[in-house]
Order: C-alpha cells, then structure tokens, then sequence
C-alpha cells in the first residue's frame, strides 16, 4: 500500500478506536481538520477521506454502544471513568437520551461537551440499535463534515500565513505541551470533575469545540439541547 493509502487507513484507524471507547489522548477533530487540509493540497481524495472517516466513526461507535449494552459494560464504563468520565454524567446524559432517541443522540454527537458521552450514555439507556444508528450517523456527520469542511478551506491559507514562523509556533506548541502534561498530572492528583475537561480535550479541541464543550458542562442539569 502506498504512503497515502497507509496514512488515510491510521487516520481511520485512529477514529475507530477512539470510537470504541479506548480514550487516545489525541483530539478527533483536529484529526479531522488534518484531514481536511491533505485532502486541500491534494493528497488525499476529499470523499474517499471523508468516507473512510465517517465509515470508521460509525463502526467505532456502534462497538461501544454493544459493549455497554451487554457485556463489556463495566470496564468499558471503568475506562472511561479513569480517563476523566465520571458515571454520574454518564447517567443524566442517558436519562436525556432516553426520552429523544435518535434525535437526541444525532444532537448530543454533534454538540462539543456532550458528544464524548453520548454512545456510552446511549448504550446505558437501552435505546434501540436502529435508532442509535440513524442518530450516530446523522451526528457525525454535522461534526466530522464541519471539521473536515473547515480543514480544507481555513488550514492551507493558515499554514501559509503561518510558514515564515515555524520556530515561534514550534515553541509555543512545546510550551503548551508542556502545561497540558503538567495540567493533566494535577487533575489526576486531585480526581475531580475537573478531569470532565480532560476528556473533552481528547475529543475535541478547537478554540470553538472547547468553548462550547464549557458551555454544555455548565448547563448540563437543564441541558436545552437533550430536553
């Protein structure tokens, strides 16, 4: 298999197991903005791409959701916890779902903040597989295709604009790195519900997703969005 074919099968890959509930301390979308950007520059096809991620995305999810349905339940729902998703979010997300189905589950995937739970949530609700498949693929597909959207048409005018600077980015990533380990290591000291935001980060982590990952903790008790 050529270097593309390899590259495009890790990123898909990566997506799948991150989908199944294993918590890769890698941000999805910015895997998919990555994605966005090689498929602008010509190096990967832009539906083939986006194909193979929404496919990977789909299979992903649909294997946590029977893993917390039958009998890998506990440990899929003690991972989480360890990685900074605590039960009883899990439990008022399920709730929620619960009364909206495929719908809720279309907006919860959909929403920063919420959509790190929302397969899990789904699973701990019962909510029947037709359903929970019709709202994982329409959910995803507003995320992913947004990301990957923004990819391809913001990432190459940003990376050209940013070209005469690569030390000083260099440096500021490192730098960044480097408070996030030290961030990570406190929040595991301390086990709050602080280690939520931890989560989300390796969900999402654009400026836009964390704000709005921040705004759907906070409303998390009435949440508008799940009813």
């Amino acid at each position: 298999m050529d270097p593309i074919g390899l590259g495009l099968l890790g990123m898909a890959g990566l997506i799948l197991v991150k989908e199944a509930g294993v918590p890769v301390p890698v941000p999805g979308d910015l895997v998919v903005v990555g994605a966005g950007i090689a498929a602008a520059n010509g190096d990967l096809d832009p539906l083939s791409t986006l194909a193979a991620i929404l496919v990977a995305g789909l299979v992903g999810g649909t294997a946590q959701y029977l893993l917390v349905r039958g009998a890998g339940r506990r440990p899929v729902l003690a991972l989480l916890a360890r990685f900074g998703v605590p039960a009883a979010r899990l439990e008022a997300v399920s709730v929620r779902l619960r009364h909206r189905g495929a719908t809720g589950v279309a907006v919860a995937r959909a929403t920063p903040g919420v959509r790190i739970v929302a397969i899990a949530a789904a699973g701990l609700a019962t909510i029947r597989v037709d359903r929970f498949l019709v709202g994982l693929a329409a959910g995803n597909g507003v995320f992913v295709s947004g990301h990957f959207l923004a990819g391809m048409l913001v990432g190459p005018p940003a990376l050209a604009a940013l070209s005469g600077l690569a030390a000083p980015v260099i440096a500021i990533v490192a730098a960044l790195a480097t408070l996030g380990a030290a961030g990570w290591w406190v929040v595991r000291r301390r086990r709050r519900g602080a280690s939520s935001a931890v989560g989300d980060w390796t969900d999402a982590a654009c400026p836009a997703c964390l704000l709005l990952g921040a705004v759907a903790r906070a409303d998390a008790p009435q949440d508008p969005l799940l009813g």
